[in-house]
């Protein structure tokens, strides 16, 4: 699950530890000190301490300290921030280097305050028990407005780091996903590029031979094609051609070199590096973990 939550009541130290994923711990009755990268902290009632993923932590109750803690996929949250700057960002690289450069700091302490934190304990609440009762499937919609409720209360009191985003229009020239979408009308003709593709990759498909098949220039094709799909036609099919690939070394046992014929790539070279680039591994490495083949 991407998104757990729970409430519990402590009475002895915790800690030090750290997690793979990022860590919300609002305080609700007590109080405790907080041993991390700034020191001693005292925290009480109405504080939360954001932790960024992978940050030591410990914490000493003062006799007795009840803290409702939400755990938040890494991933998950790189993905909403790429959606939040979906028109400035290429794909979930950016994303990920945005999110090292808005939260420099790894630890924060949020003085939330009492009044506020009656207003998400309702929130709170429903989400620990919707995830102790393991509801997640069931119950995606409801756990996700939970999260962004309380996070939409949050939010003004992270600090974050000013950091300048520049539109950029490389998505276009990429083959990493998503593929940003302007929501137009398809035209047919665009339809009719993108389904030969898709029914050919291993053909050595240029913007010449596609934009005569459906009888627009060569040079206006790139332009209504990347308006309907965000991306060039040949960047379409590089990203075709990932998808095929991973779903082969996924699925079947056909040897690397072969994989990579079948999708249309002569170079091993050229398809481990845009493969590694959109995968963030090699075909070898992914193959190796994702595997489902006996």
């Amino acid at each position: 699950m991407p998104i757990t939550a729970k409430t519990g009541v402590s009475r002895q130290a915790i800690g030090p530890c750290a997690y793979d994923c990022v860590k919300f711990a609002v305080i609700r009755d007590g109080s405790a000190i907080l041993c991390s990268q700034l020191g001693q902290q005292p925290v009480t009632v109405g504080d939360v301490v954001l932790l960024c993923s992978n940050t030591l932590c410990a914490a000493e109750p003062e006799d007795r300290c009840t803290v409702s803690t939400i755990l938040i996929d890494t991933d998950y949250m790189i993905d909403h921030l790429f959606w939040k700057h979906a028109g400035l960002l290429s794909d979930r690289l950016e994303a990920k280097d945005l999110v090292t450069r808005l939260y420099l700091e790894p630890v924060q302490v949020l003085r939330f305050g009492v009044q506020r934190l009656e207003v998400i304990e309702p929130w709170l609440d429903e989400l620990a028990c919707l995830s102790a009762r393991c509801r997640y499937v069931k119950r995606f919609n409801r756990i996700q407005a939970l999260w962004f409720l309380i996070a939409d209360v949050l939010s003004p009191f992270i600090e974050v780091s000013p950091v300048r985003l520049l539109r950029s229009q490389r998505e276009r020239l990429r083959s990493t996903l998503p593929r940003h979408r302007r929501f137009v009308p398809l035209r047919s003709e665009v339809m009719a590029a993108a389904a030969m593709m898709r029914g050919d990759l291993a053909h050595r498909w240029t913007v010449r031979e596609l934009a005569d098949r459906v009888h627009l220039s060569q040079s206006w094709l790139p332009r209504v094609f990347a308006d309907a799909y965000g991306k060039t036609p040949m960047a379409f099919l590089t990203m075709l051609r990932v998808e095929e690939l991973a779903r082969l070394l996924r699925g079947t046992d056909l040897l690397v070199e072969d994989a990579i014929k079948q999708v249309g790539w002569h170079s091993m070279s050229y398809a481990i590096r845009v493969f590694r680039a959109y995968m963030g591994m090699t075909p070898g490495a992914y193959r190796r973990t994702h595997n489902v083949v006996a």
